[in-house]
């Protein structure tokens, strides 16, 4: 590896900062979670996407899945396993499967 320093990346950021604040629309909160959050759209190549939070180190890894089967097998070992918490994306949901407390029981249910 070269001695050499990555050069800076030029932004705009000025441009932004200096800009007249009427022509920046405000949204509402709705707005943006109906944009932002019930607007997700998948590729047509992705079957589904499993985000998976390591509850010990608090680690996010993403798995994308072209097949249903393969992200099955996957919510079977996080289930299993206990050791995570996930969110599962699909073309028409969207699932979190969290931690349950130790002492839970199923009757209560």
């Amino acid at each position: 590896m070269s001695g050499k320093k990555k050069s800076y990346f030029p932004n705009n950021w000025k441009e932004y900062k200096d800009a007249d604040p009427e022509l920046f629309l405000p949204h509402t909160f709705l707005e943006v979670m109906d944009w932002k959050v019930a607007g997700w759209e998948l590729p047509s190549s992705v079957n589904c996407i499993i985000r998976t939070t390591d509850l010990a180190t608090k680690k996010v890894k993403e798995h994308v899945y072209r097949r249903k089967y393969a992200a099955d097998n996957k919510i079977v070992q996080l289930l299993n396993n206990k050791t995570h918490e996930f969110t599962v994306v699909t073309h028409d949901a969207q699932h979190y499967v969290g931690p349950r407390p130790q002492d839970h029981d199923d009757e209560e249910l």
